[in-house]
């Protein structure tokens, strides 16, 4: 394959066009186009530390204790050394730089890695290798086989038939099914003559190309505002205490403080700035670091979970990011897609009804229908040698309907084998590959194929079929291709014999619309089918035909061409045109697919609606597909009050109906929305409505369009927020997210979207989380989520573990942080009225430096990242856990308040206490301890033994992690503090360690440790007291349930109960193409070379209306997109109830 290399341009100005020419590069040049390399990376070795700097500074923390580092160098200003301050917001900077610095190194070796691959370059009329780096724009390549692509290219010539290429863009896009691609014809001839190649001088040109906070951050970020008011407020108290005290006493210590002016305003101005640089710690500067390793904590648990690790194709939980995962604790509202994500999106052909008549039921000697299991008997379909061997069908009357040569029966399966977009490979004799847009469309190939109607090959022009292994070439003369607003596909043939016919498979509402009136009898029996299969959740497709007359098929694709070029309005013409010709169509029958649901998700859904959950399905499947998979899953279930369905066709049916809904379930409701009174970027909060009992809410696309205009949104999110339940049918990827934003606009409540596809991608991204199902419908959903894994059911996992974990261990920590430094700071508050507001410090500043960083940071942080309430099986057993983090009960703004009055109370004890303790106290020897050095160590040793008792007091999971951490602070604390007021230290830098002795002649004291003691006590009791009152009057499901946990120690906890999963009969099915656009402007494209198809065998033997002896058994085929056999059972093992594996027989050639 020989490609011409394109690449984008760096442009300092705007481009109106590029000019491009193949094997010049001296022209190319001239443009200074981009190079070929990839760099993604941030910094190089010279611009890492000033970039760095630059961006770290920008954050509003780093910013102010820069801003305060300078105002300590202010003789005037400072009553702390330069260390203070300069100690932790280095340690802030290098650990960010370091996590900085190791992410861009990644990116480097990433970058590196696809930069240096090899690929041979069209240099000087020879091939050589070079790297993807060297690689210029005009370059003609060569790529062989599984070569990896690092531009973008266009296609010149291939060694495949017709110059078609399959590329896999799944580093691109995650898209594991095959893309087709073709040269132009003017270049398909060059092959790969290097002659031809080298003297080919083609030119290019190209027109010019048109190139969220969460509530826990926003809380944060309101609250850090909130500081800073209140750290001016105090420092202004303070200033202005200094200036009344100057005034009135300051004079009288002019003989022991001299000083050169005796301003009391000026010293008042000084003072403010000193007390902001004193009072700092009440800004927490290492807070935002603290939370960051907390959530790449949390994340990596995730990652490291095996029980969300899915071993049938090896993919482990994945979180795509670290800033969310409290967020994971706190969701109301779950949106979800239905195929592929409740479903396993493995399509199996299940039935169909051909002619009145249904297929692939099993029915006993009696004609009581059986039930289908791994034992029952499968068709044998050896006289068929290009069957495919994993196709699983019970039913023998179609196989013999076909053998007999029921021409309705053809005439069904001959559709199915001409009217798709599928495109074959075989690599060798027999051995056929489908590669289909969807799962739908080869499930349905392959069901004809297998009963004998093999869809071979095609070109831009023919499709070759061996029908009963006869060989035959349709003409193909127009593909009318699916898009969501047509939801049907149709293709124009003529056949061997010279016959025009136009086949069309699509929803069968919109076929039922287009068939010809002699249908109708056909029509009320194919129906009553088709809600036959709706019982067992199966997807539907209706098949008509017509035959087409010459003369007006001759004149209809006259005006298609013309519609086909035209240059305004071209889709409405064609729309036109497609409605024109596809009337009057005679039904030949109906489809059933079955798509089944994943293991687990009936109770995965039970669990996250017991959670308080509240779960929406969002699907492009026909609403009676949708209610029964709902039925199915445990979404709907039989005990609710009542599931409305609206389904109007009016703006004013639509809102009537919203209207009944709601007054049955609150018949008192008021007619306008209530709002709560508080704005959210000035928009109004819709409260939450409590209504009596259970109900379901089911709505069809064409409905929601009306539900969703400005005029009406409201009412319907009303209507449908007072359910436990919502399923939206028939809707498109655009209202997949309009729903989800219009939940994210009026509700005050966290969402999750899940899905699977490309056209979940949107609805993933309006929501707050997104997660990414890696299903058969490749990785875009993946990478467009915030967290991916394999299953659905891994969510309850996700959400009732590691996220309720990771927000209750944010809260404490959040709670708990403040806590220890509003109390840390409010002591030299108090310590102000009491030292003449000089800005003395009150304790020794290698414990104002120290605090943070090394007696206090590790036990938070294991706290913060092993602390857990209840375990992951008790966390399953009462999904009500889960109902706080909606409510935001541990941390809010109540909370912070409460903690900072539990902050000033403790400062107070912490004060007061040592100050009276010390008052006109004496050693017992004699000797004066009332000194400020000695008072300064007991009020940071009270301190440090306060704080770290109400840790333990928060910590409800103690580990030997925790333990260490904890005893191991106490233990560095006095460790450093000896070693600090030692005499070797005073002798090497007096000035810097001034409390020499200070530790050995105070802690040696009875009165001091009794006071520590005592100090402890008083800072714990309101603690200890309103826990114990809380529990015993009005105790929280997290008490109830910690409580169960102690009386059941000794045993272990109930497994779960698997909830029966419950299915009606009564509802009719749907399908779902791809909601990508179809193939069918690349398979009829006139840029296709006309090569001969390769003349192969039919490898067929012909048996006519020869029978085969059958037991009257019925069911299934299975068909997966990426070629893998399905439903294999796995031998020796036992078969569960939540996996059930057909026997698969390969048929004897």
């Amino acid at each position: 394959m020989s490609f011409f290399g394109l690449d984008c341009v760096r442009k300092k100005e705007r481009e109106l066009e590029r000019k491009i020419r193949a094997n010049d590069r001296e022209y190319n040049l001239s443009f200074k186009y981009a190079t070929n390399a990839i760099k993604t990376s941030k910094y190089n070795f010279f611009t890492f530390l000033p970039l760095n700097l630059f961006e770290q500074f920008q954050r509003i923390a780093n910013a102010y204790f820069l801003f305060l580092l300078v105002l300590q160098v202010i003789p005037q200003i400072s009553s702390l050394s330069w260390f203070t301050t300069v100690v932790p917001l280095i340690l802030v900077l290098t650990v960010t730089a370091a996590k900085d610095a190791t992410d861009d190194i990644n990116r480097h070796r990433s970058d590196n890695r696809v930069n240096n691959r090899k690929v041979q370059v069209l240099i000087d009329r020879k091939l050589r290798s070079e790297k993807w780096m060297n690689v210029q724009v005009g370059d003609i390549i060569k790529l062989e086989n599984n070569q990896f692509v690092t531009a973008d290219l266009l296609l010149l010539s291939s060694s495949e038939p017709l110059n078609l290429v399959y590329i896999e863009t799944a580093e691109l896009d995650g898209e594991t099914n095959l893309k087709v691609r073709q040269a132009l014809p003017v270049t398909g001839d060059l092959g790969d003559d290097i002659e031809k190649l080298a003297d080919f001088n083609g030119e290019t040109v190209n027109t010019h190309a048109h190139t969220q906070f969460f509530h826990i951050d926003r809380l944060m970020n309101v609250l850090v505002i909130f500081i800073f008011g209140f750290l001016a407020f105090m420092c202004s108290v303070l200033a202005i205490g200094n200036y009344i005290w100057e005034k009135n006493e300051g004079s009288q210590f002019t003989v022991f403080l001299p000083r050169l002016e005796d301003d009391p305003a000026f010293s008042s101005f000084l003072t403010f700035w000193s007390y902001v640089i004193i009072l700092n710690t009440v800004v927490p500067i290492s807070l935002y670091v603290s939370v960051e390793i907390i959530r790449l904590g949390n994340s990596f648990y995730i990652d490291w979970d095996r029980k969300m690790y899915y071993a049938h194709n090896d993919t482990p939980a994945e979180a795509r990011t670290t800033t969310l995962n409290e967020e994971l604790g706190q969701i109301k509202y779950v949106f979800s897609d239905k195929t592929g994500t409740l479903t396993q999106n493995i399509m199996i052909f299940n039935k169909c009804t051909i002619n009145g008549k249904c297929y692939g039921d099993v029915y006993d000697y009696t004609g009581q229908r059986l039930e289908i299991n791994e034992y029952t008997d499968t068709v044998d379909f050896s006289f068929n040698p290009l069957a495919d061997s994993r196709f699983v069908f019970h039913d023998h009357s179609l196989v013999e309907a076909v053998k007999l040569e029921n021409t309705e029966v053809h005439a069904f399966f001959r559709l199915l084998a001409l009217c798709h977009t599928v495109m074959a490979e075989e690599k060798k004799e027999g051995e056929l590959f489908y590669q289909a847009q969807s799962p739908d469309e080869g499930a349905l190939v392959t069901a004809a194929r297998n009963f004998g109607f093999v869809f071979r090959s095609r070109t831009p022009d023919s499709i070759s079929i061996v029908e009963m292994g006869k060989q035959c070439n349709y003409e193909l003369l127009a593909i009318l291709d699916f898009n969501n607003v047509r939801k049907r596909m149709s293709v124009i043939v003529r056949s061997p014999e010279g016959k025009l016919s136009l086949y069309c498979k699509g929803a069968d509402t919109i076929i039922y619309e287009r068939l010809h009136q002699s249908c109708s009898k056909l029509m009320d029996v194919t129906t009553e089918h088709l809600n036959e299969f709706a019982g067992d959740g199966l997807r539907t497709l209706a098949l008509a035909y017509k035959d087409l007359d010459e003369e007006y098929f001759n004149q209809w694709i006259q005006r298609h061409h013309e519609a086909n070029t035209a240059l305004e309005d071209r889709e409405d013409k064609l729309d036109q045109l497609y409605e024109e010709i596809e009337k009057d169509l005679l039904l030949l029958g109906a489809t059933a697919i079955e798509d089944k649901l994943q293991d687990g998700v009936p109770q995965t859904i039970e669990q996250l609606s017991k959670a308080d959950i509240k779960i929406w399905v969002l699907t492009g499947d026909k609403q009676e597909t949708a209610e029964n998979i709902g039925y199915s899953c445990n979404l709907l279930r039989e005990e609710m009050n009542d599931v409305f369905i609206i389904s109007g066709n009016s703006l004013e049916d639509v809102q009537q109906e919203l209207r009944n809904a709601r007054t049955s379930m609150k018949p008192d409701a008021a007619e306008n929305s209530e709002f709560l009174p508080e704005m959210d970027k000035g928009v109004k909060v819709v409260t939450d409505e409590v209504v009596n009992g259970e109900y379901g809410l089911v709505i069809n696309g064409h409905s929601l369009a009306y539900a969703l205009e400005h005029s009406l949104e409201l009412e319907f999110l009303r209507t449908a927020c007072m359910c436990k339940a919502v399923i939206c049918c028939r809707v498109t990827p655009l209202q997949k997210a309009q729903v989800v934003e219009l939940v994210k606009k009026y509700k005050k409540a966290v969402t999750l979207a899940i899905g699977d596809g490309a056209n979940d991608v949107s609805m993933i991204k309006a929501a707050h989380i997104g997660v990414g199902i890696s299903g058969q419908e490749g990785m875009q959903a993946v990478l467009s989520s915030d967290y991916s894994f394999a299953q659905f059911r891994f969510l309850q996992r996700l959400l009732l573990v590691h996220g309720r974990w990771s927000y209750l261990r944010m809260c404490k920590f959040l709670r708990y942080f403040f806590y220890k430094n509003f109390t840390f700071t409010f002591v030299h508050f108090w310590f102000a009225f009491f030292c003449g507001f000089s800005a003395q410090t009150v304790y020794d500043e290698w414990f104002i430096t120290l605090y943070n960083l090394m007696y206090t940071a590790l036990p938070v942080l294991g706290m913060s990242l092993f602390d857990q309430d209840v375990n992951d099986v008790w966390s399953f057993q009462h999904p009500q856990l889960y109902v706080p983090g909606q409510l935001n009960l541990y941390f809010s703004k109540k909370s912070f308040f409460k903690c900072a009055l539990h902050s000033c109370y403790s400062s107070l004890v912490l004060f007061f206490i040592p100050y009276a303790a010390m008052y006109d106290t004496v050693r017992d020897d004699g000797k004066d301890i009332a000194d400020y050095q000695s008072f300064a160590l007991l009020t940071q040793t009270c301190l440090l033994f306060a704080v770290s008792i109400q840790l333990g007091f928060e910590m409800s999971y103690w580990t030997a992690v925790n333990t260490i951490f904890v005893l191991g602070s106490l233990v560095m604390y006095f460790a450093v503090t000896f070693t600090m007021y030692s005499n070797g230290m005073f002798t090497i830098l007096p000035s810097a360690f001034p409390f020499i002795g200070t530790a050995r002649n105070s802690l040696n004291q009875p009165n001091v440790w009794l006071t520590i003691f005592l100090t402890s006590i008083l800072c714990v009791l309101p603690v200890i007291t309103n826990r114990f009152l809380m529990i015993q009057l009005c105790p929280t499901i997290n008490d109830k349930v910690m409580f169960k946990v102690r009386q059941a120690k000794a045993t272990p906890a109930p497994p779960t109960q698997r909830a029966r999963i419950r299915r009606t009969s009564s509802r009719r099915s749907g399908y779902a193409f791809s909601h990508a656009q179809g193939y069918g402007d690349l398979v009829t494209s006139g840029r296709f070379l006309r090569r001969p198809a390769l003349t192969r065998s039919s490898g067929f033997t012909h048996v006519g209306r020869t029978t085969t002896s059958f037991s009257p058994m019925g069911r299934s085929a299975g068909y997966s997109p990426t070629g893998r056999p399905q439903n294999n059972k796995v031998p020796n093992v036992e078969v569960t109830s939540l996996q059930m594996y057909r026997t698969i027989t390969d048929s004897a050639p």
